[in-house]
């Protein structure tokens, strides 16, 4: 099996960004439909190698390829979209995003035939075969592996934030779970998810990933599922908080924050501040933390970075934009949620305009 190195560490600032689908029918509901594009089909170019099915064959998950800068990633973004909504309609299929689909029944769905999913279910059973889950994870370069550690460390406190603007998924199962996002909580009933700790250095970071496979924990090192991580392979670091997406404009705020923060933070370090800045939060607060996300989406108010009270997501969003120059999560905070539209949807329009309302 092939493991981490330091050496995969060699690009500051290359971007990608990863996106989990649902394959839905000509109503929107979800469908078996992976096999027929991953397996059966001739995909187009730019998804060649970049398309791949998840744990249900209602899913399907797309790479963008390996990008310069936020205008790079963007148009390789729309493209790789554009590519996989055509494609999918060559076989009467469409694609839908959210955290969950409203529509998914775990037991009424197909798992997919790899070997790598019927060993995930086998080892972790119930709440593998329950994991309906679609997110989205952005990836961002970083050109020394410790740097990408005390980066991941650092990124901590922000992944609630961006968890509570994402929030896109109220419904699971065909109920609504009273969450904004009810993925992050579903997909934190799996081992090896949710809030890491921090570690001390890539070494150390390093050594729990191999103890992790040599203990047969995992089956390999991409069932570390943790909501940030230094990616032992490709040499990013990768967020992989926030919900699905069906508004590409949505997705790309988040990585434009998510450049912004890691551009930020690796400054910071080249500039010798060591340590991190949650060392007066407890995991348990930052966990904390990631609970008021799930629950209040846009609502959601937060245990400050230096445990001296709560503050807003608004004024988290306000002070991020100008503290970073970026202005993407500024518009997300300011529609509507995710969660919210669907649920206001549901009382006025009905299930049919809820579950229209995820297509691409």
């Amino acid at each position: 099996m092939e493991r981490g190195s330091p050496d995969a560490f060699t690009d500051q600032g290359t971007l990608g960004i990863e996106e989990e689908f649902f394959v839905v029918d000509q109503r929107g509901r979800p469908v078996s439909g992976s096999d027929e594009l991953v397996y059966e089909g001739d995909p187009p170019e730019i998804l060649d190698g970049r398309l791949d099915h998840e744990l249900f064959k209602t899913v399907v998950e797309t790479q963008t390829p390996k990008s310069t800068d936020l205008a790079d990633v963007e148009e390789n973004l729309y493209a790789v979209r554009e590519s996989l909504v055509e494609y999918a309609a060559e076989y009467d299929f469409r694609i839908a995003a959210a955290g969950l689909h409203p529509a998914a029944k775990w037991r009424e769905l197909e798992h997919a035939e790899k070997d790598r999913y019927r060993a995930q279910l086998d080892r972790i059973q119930y709440p593998q075969h329950r994991n309906t889950t679609a997110g989205l994870h952005v990836h961002v370069g970083v050109d020394d592996a410790d740097k990408a550690v005390y980066v991941a460390n650092e990124l901590r406190w922000y992944l609630p934030v961006m968890l509570a603007l994402s929030a896109n998924s109220p419904f699971w199962n065909g109920f609504d779970t009273g969450l904004s996002s009810a993925r992050a909580k579903i997909f934190e009933n799996l081992p090896n998810t949710g809030m890491p700790t921090a570690f001390d250095d890539f070494d150390s970071y390093l050594a729990f990933e191999n103890l992790m496979i040599d203990t047969d924990s995992i089956d390999d090192r991409g069932a570390l599922w943790y909501d940030v991580r230094p990616h032992s392979a490709h040499g990013t670091v990768e967020v992989r908080t926030p919900d699905a997406q069906a508004d590409p404009a949505v997705v790309m705020a988040f990585t434009e924050y998510t450049e912004a923060l890691v551009t930020d933070l690796s400054e910071r370090y080249e500039d010798g501040e060591t340590g991190t800045g949650t060392d007066g939060l407890r995991r348990e607060v930052l966990d904390e933390n990631k609970w008021r996300a799930m629950r209040h989406g846009h609502d959601a108010a937060f245990v400050t970075r230096d445990a001296d009270g709560t503050v807003d997501l608004g004024e988290v969003v306000d002070r991020e934009c100008d503290r970073l120059g970026v202005t993407g999560i500024r518009d997300v905070f300011d529609a509507e949620s995710g969660a919210e539209r669907q649920r206001r949807l549901l009382d006025e329009e009905g299930f049919d305009a809820v579950c229209e309302s995820l297509v691409l």
